[in-house]
């Protein structure tokens, strides 16, 4: 694990010990992360894309974790030419919007996973929920997502994504934008990027085809194509990325195998109350107790 990104897991985690509300903390993660070079930036963004392990399940710091990861996408928008901005009260709105000089704007929305977490589907991608806060209002809408973490086959989330016009993008995608120094100006828009779905369908060859297919090979080719690089290129950064996430692999099973070793050392005093901790159950007893006395 990268120097720069054990700093950020650092900060979410002070963050949550200094039990500032949820607005503060997204504003002081939305400094730091701001605050970077490009170079310190693009080492976060090589790793955003996996949960840690040390983070738990729906705590406090995975939620951080989630907000820190909508700022991030945020800024490689801005850092390609956009203007970008992670909305800081989601309700039923997308979590980042951008605006590019060309007259187009989009929204996007980001999206994490453990490298414990299994077969994903479509519900973890929330590709119609993107759709529709795209709306009437905004031209394109966009999910990115890890890479290695979409499907490699065929999926449902494909032919969603060719259906609701939700372009589909990696980490690895935005890691290859920022590499190549692409920014957008008065001779570049990147609108043939973002529009990929519109502009599969319209290809006789993939028309009448499989709509479940992986879409990558397609999509590859048409972020190389607008910014005038070689599939090769891009072959050789997810080449680099697979390192990073066999490094991190290795550090996230030393986490859990720790893990383990300190609960084989648990009394059965700590063992139970380890698993009613784990199960939540005086929480359930208090929310079903405060159910009971609204009646």
């Amino acid at each position: 694990m990268k120097k720069q990104y054990s700093e950020f897991l650092d900060l979410l985690f002070q963050l949550k010990n200094e039990k500032k509300s949820f607005k503060v903390s997204g504003n002081e993660i939305e400094s730091y992360i701001n605050s970077l070079s490009k170079e310190d930036f693009i080492e976060i963004v090589k790793e955003i894309g996996m949960i840690p392990e040390s983070i738990e399940a729906s705590s406090t710091e995975e939620k951080l974790y989630s907000k820190a990861s909508d700022i991030v996408l945020a800024r490689c928008f801005s850092e390609i030419g956009l203007k970008a901005k992670a909305v800081s009260e989601r309700g039923n709105s997308a979590d980042i919007i951008a605006e590019s000089e060309h007259g187009y704007t989009l929204v996007a929305d980001a999206k994490t996973f453990r490298l414990s977490r299994t077969a994903k589907n479509q519900k973890d991608f929330k590709i119609s929920t993107l759709s529709k806060w795209r709306g009437m209002e905004h031209d394109f809408a966009i999910l990115v997502a890890p890479y290695f973490q979409f499907p490699n086959t065929n999926s449902q989330i494909y032919s969603s994504s060719l259906s609701d016009k939700v372009c589909l993008l990696s980490w690895e995608h935005m890691l290859f934008l920022l590499n190549m120094q692409v920014v957008e100006d008065i001779s570049l828009s990147l609108e043939q990027v973002w529009n990929a779905p519109a502009r599969i369908e319209r290809d006789s060859k993939i028309a009448y085809v499989d709509r479940m297919n992986c879409l990558f090979p397609y999509i590859n080719k048409m972020v190389c194509d607008r910014i005038s690089a070689t599939l090769d290129g891009f072959e050789m950064q997810l080449k680099e990325c697979k390192s990073y996430i066999l490094e991190r692999s290795n550090d996230e099973i030393a986490i859990l195998k720790t893990e383990i070793q300190n609960i084989e050392g648990y009394t059965k005093e700590q063992a139970i109350k380890e698993l009613i901790k784990s199960r939540k159950l005086n929480e359930k007893i208090s929310a079903i107790m405060s159910y009971k006395n609204s009646l």
